[in-house]
């Protein structure tokens, strides 16, 4: 299971957010048949998703992240809403190289204004990448340690991450608290496979959380197209044009490239379509 906490902690002025995501990213590596580096790094890219559509406020509210790695290496995309559905895709061949492309960040809390944010990749890693993110794009000093571990057969032995971030008016003495519990998830892996993140908020965080304002959630890897949504797509075009590109294909297909599903409309589909 899934599992994001969420709380403030250090008087209130510091956000602490601790995921696992094992079993999200088993199900992309199954979904997409992701090799090693590849999985780690939608793998992070999706944690990191589950982070922020953590903190949307909306119930409509979305995110999205498209990460654009230099030369042939392929673009990554995720996306989340505020349900914490989490779904992405990796284009192109890649073992998680990363450094020297873009990342671009779009969030829409519903308000009919999305905020985009843009950095340069600075490294393979995601956490570092992110970090930069924050401290450009948004200006808020953010600690990101995200981690995925692949084992020899290809599945996700343990994922997941711990991020902080600085509220307004944060205190310098909290600030180095937060600095200083950081370097407990160095190895971030490692710690969530001893202590799970139930462990890590009991035992590395015991007196800093307030009763009751501990707040968890269930992030999880889920598409949002369905065959509906494809058939109002599908009505934005002409009757005529969708029957000619059957008449040539022997059907219309529509590829949803997060949950690798191939949406198919036969001749009869069109014209149930426009109540023929």
């Amino acid at each position: 299971m899934n599992k994001l906490y969420k709380t403030l902690i250090y008087d209130k002025q510091v956000s602490l957010t601790v995921m696992e995501t094992t079993d999200m990213v088993n199900e992309a590596i199954k979904i997409h048949n992701l090799n090693k580096g590849a999985a780690k790094t939608l793998g992070g890219l999706l944690t990191c998703a589950s982070y922020m559509s953590g903190c949307l406020k909306s119930e409509v509210g979305a995110i999205s992240i498209t990460v654009k790695a230099e030369g042939e290496v392929g673009t990554c995309s995720v996306s989340g809403d505020k349900d914490l559905h989490i779904r992405g895709y990796i284009d192109g061949e890649t073992e998680g190289k990363l450094k020297g492309g873009y990342m671009t960040v779009i969030k829409d809390d519903g308000f009919f204004r999305p905020f985009v944010g843009t950095c340069q990749l600075v490294c393979d890693d995601v956490s570092e990448n992110f970090m930069q993110y924050f401290h450009i794009s948004e200006q808020i000093p953010t600690a990101v340690a995200v981690g995925v571990e692949i084992g020899d057969d290809g599945k996700c032995v343990i994922a997941g991450g711990v991020v902080m971030q600085l509220l307004p008016g944060t205190s310098q003495e909290n600030m180095d608290k937060a600095e200083n519990k950081m370097q407990n998830f160095v190895k971030v892996c490692e710690v969530l496979k001893e202590m799970g993140v139930e462990g890590i908020m009991q035992k590395l965080f015991k007196g800093e959380t307030e009763e009751g304002f501990v707040y968890m959630y269930s992030p999880e890897y889920k598409c949002n197209c369905s065959r509906q949504k494809i058939s109002k797509i599908l009505l934005s075009m002409s009757k005529d044009e969708l029957l000619s590109i059957v008449n040539e294909q022997g059907k219309v297909s529509v590829h949803c490239h997060y949950c690798n599903t191939e949406h198919e409309f036969f001749k009869e589909d069109i014209l149930k379509l426009f109540n023929e």
